[in-house]
């Protein structure tokens, strides 16, 4: 049985408050976690916990990022009213009212002003966060300019979905570990190496300078895609949640590697893993950098199909992340024979 449950594993990574460019906290978690799976670990210079299981043939990088959307705290009004910035792709018209927590346990809740509307609601600034405070001392007793929050919402199992905040990408960090499970007593031809990238959600910065440290031949990116399974989804895409570890064929960071795409096929045929087609219009991966990294790599993804991504309450389904894992594991065992 794995050491690795889904939801109670989703449920520690969100413990902390760990947004994109203050993933310390996290990080530690992962560390910890990932310790018994590989030889070593390391953190680079930005952050990015870089696990290697090492081997005598080509390396193979792996890489799921850490970090998570948030907010940063701009201004505190007279009234002890809270205004932000994102950090990452926030939409504020889909946060009325959504509660969100600071790293010292301080809550509050995304609020519209009185005199606007939410289809008026263009950027984060144009929102604010209520903590109940009454006045900016009183608010500057519990939260200083700068600090960071995260959405303080619920981890739950529907159906053998499991809806959470942070499914972006910290399924896919469950994913990894997962899969350095299952290879912990298979001898690999690769040189393998598991990232868990600092930074993603403002430019697949952690992937970049990780990258450029490991210098991988094939470089993989565990992310979340989009889905075209809900309701007069718009755009329509073949993904669906419960259908299979999604095959990266192309998104807005690259085109992938036919190489890459086609021995991900092979993997999935022959170890009869659950798989499908991935054409994602808009949205990047860590694909992106690794594939660009020094003199390049040859680069593909390998994604879990999530519904409402980037909102308080994510969706994918857990037998997914299993054939992820399954996936990844197959790929990194397989010898490199291109």
């Amino acid at each position: 049985m794995s050491n690795f449950c889904v939801f109670e594993t989703m449920k520690k990574l969100n413990s902390v408050v760990s947004p994109t460019g203050r993933e310390d906290a996290i990080a530690e978690i992962l560390t910890e976690l990932a310790k018994p799976y590989c030889d070593e670990i390391r953190r680079d210079t930005m952050g990015s916990v870089i696990c290697h299981k090492k081997g005598a043939g080509k390396k193979v990088m792996f890489s799921a990022h850490m970090d998570s959307i948030g907010v940063i705290v701009t201004h505190i009004d007279d009234k002890g009213f809270l205004r932000c910035s994102n950090l990452g792709g926030l939409n504020a018209k889909s946060l009325i009212n959504t509660p969100v927590r600071f790293a010292n346990g301080t809550r509050g809740l995304i609020c519209c002003p009185g005199d606007k509307k939410i289809d008026d609601l263009a950027r984060m600034s144009d929102v604010y966060i209520d903590i109940g405070a009454t006045s900016r001392e009183q608010a500057l007793e519990k939260v200083q300019i700068a600090d960071v929050a995260v959405f303080d919402t619920n981890t739950f199992d529907a159906f053998g979905m499991i809806v959470s905040p942070y499914l972006d990408d910290r399924v896919a960090c469950i994913v990894l570990l997962k899969a350095m499970e299952l290879l912990k007593d298979v001898k690999s031809d690769n040189d393998l190496y598991f990232v868990f990238s600092v930074q993603e959600e403002v430019g697949l910065r952690g992937a970049t300078t990780a990258a450029f440290g490991v210098e991988p031949y094939v470089g993989i990116a565990v992310d979340v895609t989009r889905t075209g399974d809900t309701l007069n989804a718009t755009p329509k895409m073949e993904c669906a949640c419960g259908d299979g570890a999604a095959i990266k064929v192309i998104d807005s960071s690259l085109v992938c590697s036919p190489k890459v795409v086609d021995a991900l096929k092979k993997c999935a045929k022959e170890g009869g893993i659950k798989s499908q087609i991935e054409v994602l219009e808009a949205g990047g991966t860590d694909a992106g950098a690794m594939q660009r990294a020094k003199s390049g790599a040859y680069a593909g993804g390998i994604s879990i199909p999530t519904r409402y991504i980037h909102s308080p309450q994510e969706m994918c389904s857990t037998e997914d992340v299993e054939n992820c894992a399954k996936l990844c594991a197959a790929f990194a065992a397989k010898k490199i024979e291109f």
